[in-house]
Formats: structure tokens, C-alpha cells, sequence
């Protein structure tokens, strides 16, 4: 068996992997359930691969990525409802009538113009294949998606319609409000109550990260990638002194995590 650069080996690959009898037993029990959580671990370690601006590990992950489109395209083929060459000849279809601007001298050459093209082509495909009109404006947000993502989706839904502020600030008071209400709900004792405020909480930070033009899920990431930074600082100063965190006071550290954020 050896190394291809050929799509179509990868196919052949992954038949012979589901093949009864002389194929991997793990792959042939995978069904399209039991693999879809695998399918968005690869699409989020492509992201984090991106994040990290780790471009040879980018190529590694877009092949496991790639491999999930091929998995389910063999499991569907088995079943005789579409193969991996359906998956592409659906796709680059799609991509030629989304695109008549490029691709048949259409107007919409701002980005603000092709995605109101793109959205009413969108629509008018859903009308062809007879598929009755979403009810609601907020219809079409997927319930899989990353809460924090689902969240902007949402707000932006609503905010064509003009359920939105019109400022920042409006949003920021609406986070006091929210923190406000998690202390009262701590006041009472009523931890579920207060732990259902978060939630509201989490909203109304997502609405001010997209009112500053913000991805909330990327910011968060930059965030978290800042904690550990941070956090390893902490834990050098600890080990150089012979201690870990577990050695040392809440007040040991927080002083070296003042440390962390002067010496950046």
C-alpha cells in the first residue's frame, strides 16, 4: 500500500477499510451517527490549527477533515443514495448558480450585494425543490451549532427585522442588568435561577461582541489561549522556586498572574 496524491485513491482506501470481511473492523461498525461527533472534532481542530497559524498541521487536519467527507460518502454509497463524486458534482454546482456574478456576468460585485444575492438564490432553490418557506425570521439556524455561534446567528436574524439596539451601550446596560439579577438570584440562595441568569448573561455579551464587529466564538478562543498562557508563567515562577500551584496561595498566584500580564 503506498502514499497517493490521488483523490481517488483516498476513495479506494476507504472502500477497502469497509469492505466485509477484509476490512477494519472499527470502520465497518460506524454508522453516520456514530461518526458525525468525529466530523465536528475535525472541523474544530482545523479552526484551532488556523487559531494557531500552524499551517503544516492546517494541511494534516484539512486531510482528516477531508476523510469525514469521504466516510460518509462510502456509507451512503453502500446504501445506494450518493457516492464521494455526487458529493462534488452537488457542490460545484451549487458553487456556479450561487456565483452568476462570476460565473454568468450578473451584477454583485460588493460583498454586501453577493450575499443578498446568495441569500435570495438560496431561497429561490428551496421554492424549486418545493420546500414550504421557513416559518419565523429566526427559521434556519441550526440547533448543532456552537452555542455562542447559534447565539450571534440568532441576534443577527432578529436584527433584520429590527429587534436590535442601536448601540453598544444599550447592550453593556443590558449586561448590568443581567449581572444585577445574578446577584439577587445568589441573594436568595436560588442557584438554579442564578445559574439560568448566566445563560442571559452569555447572550448579552454575544450581542455586544457583534455589535463591535466581534466573533464571540474567536474571541473566546483568543481568551482561553491567553489563560494558559498565563497560567504556564504562573506555573515556571511556581517550579523555579521548587512549588506547583497546589503548593501555593490563592494570593501567591494572583500576584504572578499580575506578573504574567505586566511582562506581556
Amino acid at each position: 500500500m503506498k502514499p497517493s496524491r490521488d483523490i481517488a485513491r483516498l476513495i479506494e482506501i476507504m472502500a477497502a477499510l469497509r469492505t466485509p470481511g477484509s476490512g477494519c473492523p472499527w470502520d465497518l461498525e460506524q454508522s453516520f451517527d456514530t461518526i458525525a461527533p468525529y466530523t465536528l472534532e475535525e472541523a474544530y481542530e482545523v479552526a484551532d490549527a488556523i487559531a494557531r497559524g500552524d499551517l503544516a498541521h492546517l494541511k494534516d487536519e484539512l486531510g482528516d477533515l477531508l476523510l469525514q467527507v469521504v466516510f460518509h460518502s462510502r456509507m451512503a454509497e453502500e446504501q445506494g443514495r450518493f457516492d464521494f463524486g455526487g458529493v462534488v458534482e452537488a457542490i460545484t454546482t451549487k458553487l456556479i448558480r450561487r456565483h452568476p456574478h462570476v460565473f454568468a456576468g450578473a451584477d454583485g460585485k460588493t460583498a454586501a450585494a453577493v450575499k443578498g444575492l446568495w441569500e435570495r438564490i438560496k431561497a429561490d432553490e428551496k421554492a424549486a425543490r418545493g420546500e414550504p418557506a421557513e416559518a419565523g425570521a429566526l427559521a434556519g439556524v441550526p440547533v448543532a451549532l456552537p452555542a455562542l455561534t447559534r447565539a450571534l446567528k440568532l441576534q443577527n436574524k432578529a436584527g433584520q427585522v429590527g429587534f436590535d439596539w442601536n448601540d453598544p451601550r444599550a447592550v453593556l446596560a443590558k449586561i448590568r442588568e443581567e449581572t444585577d439579577e445574578i446577584e439577587a438570584a445568589l441573594d436568595a440562595q436560588d442557584e438554579a435561577h442564578a445559574a439560568t441568569e448566566v445563560g442571559d448573561l452569555l447572550f448579552a455579551v454575544v450581542n455586544l461582541a457583534r455589535h463591535l464587529q466581534a466573533d464571540p466564538e474567536g474571541i473566546l478562543r483568543a481568551t482561553n489561549l491567553k489563560f494558559e498562557r498565563r497560567f504556564a508563567f504562573i506555573e515556571r515562577r511556581l517550579a523555579a522556586q521548587g512549588k506547583t500551584p497546589k503548593d501555593a496561595t490563592l494570593a501567591e498566584m494572583d500576584a504572578l498572574w499580575d506578573a504574567a500580564k505586566e511582562a506581556e
